[in-house]
């Protein structure tokens, strides 16, 4: 099966290559930033992670898979010892005091971390331009966007400049810049992986998952970061994916996909076109193809942006100048409060944490936050409902290309808008992955809970079919 991280570890172990080499190769790409992708270079930490393997590789002892291969990382991730910025001015000189679960886990892999890649700030936004680092340029045509809020990461993966890189994934934070730089993007199963280390933006919501150019690298990094973890609850023991198990997709019988999102107004007509013809060629292979009842695309969207900045604003509330970040000092300490988060926050970032403040108010929560709790409810009941009939659910990434650099920010709405195909899946905590066929911004596919495996599986079927 294609993987660069085997390609790799095999022209390592072959001497055909060294590490140093490797790590120094993709260093300098970076530093060219052409894209906007990076915030932080690690530079200084992967030549020495580089050095100990080309070290224990001469001295003829065995590496790891995952032994030596460089990757990046999404800037909202700590990383003990280095900067992590969000983005955002508010923390543009913060250094992480430990490392994240995730993170660590891949660093005891042996993987060489070479970038903290840029992002929406705190995750918020869909095109990664909400930023102090400048808008992300797509990798394919760089007047578009980069997508968002992981657009550094699946821009660095798309140019080659990392092998992989570990983004997060709230509303679509992953998938939707997967779809538009036309590369893979799993948000595993709410749990699979700690967050832990990660900035929250949505607790209830966030994902951390890999992005990469073959399934079997998204299979490999998803193994190595999986499992429980006692400083997140909500983390779970799965089950390791095997190669041999996401090889064939037999036993994936029925697919199904939500009539609605097909039938919005919203949907631009080639993508529509192009995932009815994807409909059609599954069909031609004998697998049963089911039309779904969803909620509308609109209902969605409120839902999961009524939770997510209800969320944020707790979340974000503790960043005030006092233990983090870049205050700034005035006569009184309540203006000083005021200023600082004033002052470092961007307009996304304000408008995300008023209207949370607002949802969560009294005289409010009742009549909105409760209401998208009891939707979120209804939302998941529908899953269930839905893969007692079908296998697997397919969608469209987003409705349309991806926008031009500036048009999202001179219109917030539409970029929620755009989130319209991915946010329900979040809220039912599903496994979700982007794959880069079928729609100009590939294609999305779901499974029921703790089913990544089977995402993968009809993964590997569409690619040898589209």
């Amino acid at each position: 099966m294609e993987s660069q991280i085997k390609k790799i570890h095999q022209q390592l172990v072959s001497k055909e290559i060294t590490c140093t080499a490797l790590v120094q190769e993709k260093l300098a790409l970076l530093k060219k930033n052409t894209h906007h992708t990076v915030n932080s270079l690690l530079d200084t930490m992967a030549l020495d992670l580089a050095a100990k393997v080309d070290a224990k590789i001469a001295n003829g002892e065995e590496i790891g898979l995952l032994e030596g291969i460089p990757f990046g990382i999404k800037d909202v991730y700590m990383v003990q010892g280095t900067t992590t910025t969000a983005s955002s001015d508010l923390l543009k000189n913060y250094k992480s005091a430990y490392t994240a679960t995730a993170i660590q886990k891949l660093l005891d892999a042996g993987a060489i971390p070479l970038v903290k890649e840029n992002c929406d700030a705190y995750g918020h936004g869909s095109s990664s331009e909400n930023t102090i680092f400048g808008a992300v340029k797509n990798a394919i045509d760089d007047s578009l966007v980069g997508g968002g809020s992981s657009g550094g990461s699946a821009v660095n993966v798309a140019l080659d400049y990392t092998v992989f890189s570990i983004g997060g994934d709230t509303g679509g934070s992953i998938r939707q810049p997967a779809g538009y730089n036309k590369i893979y993007g799993l948000k595993p199963t709410y749990g699979r992986i700690s967050r832990y280390g990660l900035m929250a933006y949505a607790s209830s919501t966030d994902c951390v998952g890999p992005m990469a150019k073959s399934i079997e690298d998204i299979r490999i990094v998803l193994n190595a970061m999986s499992g429980k973890d006692g400083k997140d609850q909500t983390t779970y023991t799965s089950e390791v994916v095997s190669e041999e198990a996401i090889t064939n997709a037999n036993d994936i019988k029925t697919v199904g996909y939500f009539k609605n999102f097909v039938e919005s107004e919203a949907i631009d007509p080639q993508v529509k076109a192009d995932f009815l013809s994807a409909i059609e060629k599954i069909k031609a292979k004998g697998i049963e193809v089911k039309a779904l009842d969803f909620f509308k695309s609109e209902t969605l969207v409120s839902t999961y942006y009524t939770l997510a900045m209800a969320e944020t604003a707790s979340n974000l509330s503790r960043l005030d100048g006092t233990n983090y970040g870049n205050r700034i000092e005035t006569e009184k300490l309540k203006e000083t409060y005021s200023v600082t988060r004033s002052e470092n926050f961007s307009e996304e970032s304000k408008r995300r944490i008023v209207g949370g403040n607002q949802v969560l108010s009294q005289g409010f929560s009742d009549a909105i936050y409760l209401k998208g709790l009891a939707l979120r409810d209804q939302i998941s009941e529908n899953f269930d409902k839905d893969f007692k009939e079908v296998d697997v659910i397919l969608s469209p990434v987003t409705p349309a290309a991806p926008p031009k650099i500036g048009d999202s920010l001179k219109d917030p709405l539409a970029m929620y808008l755009s989130d319209a195909y991915t946010v329900g899946f979040s809220l039912g905590q599903l496994p979700t992955l982007t794959v880069p066929q079928g729609t100009v911004t590939g294609l999305q596919i779901s499974a029921a809970k703790k089913d990544d495996e089977k995402v993968l599986k009809f993964a590997n079927f569409l690619k040898d079919i589209l």
